[in-house]
């Protein structure tokens, strides 16, 4: 019994660093981008808060789903061994692999025309409802969040884990959401200074971003 639950809590200790690094690949893009216009604002400790909430919000909700997705799948398909490259596990994940390959070479044809979301814009205007909600959709509704949630939800299912093995994973996707809130708290007037050219940057390198995300996540997933 003991040497069981020692193997089990080993298995979770491995499982965490599979998916723990994907949480990266949750926020960035026009997901931390958000993140840096609202601590640029004028309520940025209020808005910045209320956008963290609706981030941890949608990362529950949708870990939840995916999770019980593969759990329903699971019950008529086997997803074999995880290290088994002929698994309907591996298949999914290279199929996701592909998917990202080509999204990626997508944005490098395009790099000349891709510009940031329109609404991003307007969340220099945000109140904490609004950034709220704006936390929900850059997680729910962002396909390469969606791709990551699926993966982890996969993983989980191919290991026999439960829900709560991905909390490890939701609460690193917050964290690094609340990095520039933590970074205007702790460097104040350097952060303040920093921060709209970090915003500058990412708007004129956008589809460099969207490269780099495909790219870790498909390192992440190999």
């Amino acid at each position: 019994m003991a040497e069981n639950r020692g193997a089990d809590a080993g298995e979770g200790g491995d499982l965490d660093l599979r998916i723990l690094p994907l949480a990266i690949t949750m926020m960035v893009g026009p997901q931390i981008m958000s993140a840096i216009v609202l601590v640029t604002t004028k309520q940025a400790v209020r808005v910045s808060l209320a956008f963290l909430l609706g981030v941890a919000t949608a990362a529950l909700v949708g870990t939840a789903i995916a999770r019980g997705v593969f759990a329903l799948l699971g019950n008529g398909v086997s997803f074999g061994d995880p290290s088994d490259a002929g698994s309907v596990g591996s298949i999914i994940q290279y199929t996701l692999v592909a998917l990202l390959l080509a999204a990626a070479v997508k944005s490098y044809v395009k790099r000349e025309t891709v510009k940031p979301p329109k609404w991003l814009g307007t969340l220099m205007e945000a109140d904490p409802r609004r950034a709220f909600k704006v936390g929900l959709l850059v997680i729910l509704l962002m396909p390469s969040d969606i791709a990551v949630m699926l993966t982890v939800g996969a993983h989980l299912e191919q290991h026999s884990a439960s829900f709560a093995d991905a909390l490890p994973f939701i609460a690193a996707t917050v964290l690094i959401a609340a990095l520039p809130l933590l970074g205007l708290l702790l460097l104040h007037k350097r952060a303040e200074r920093a921060m709209p050219q970090v915003r500058e940057w990412i708007n004129t390198h956008s589809w460099l971003v969207n490269i780099v995300t495909y790219l870790i996540f498909i390192a992440l997933i190999l």
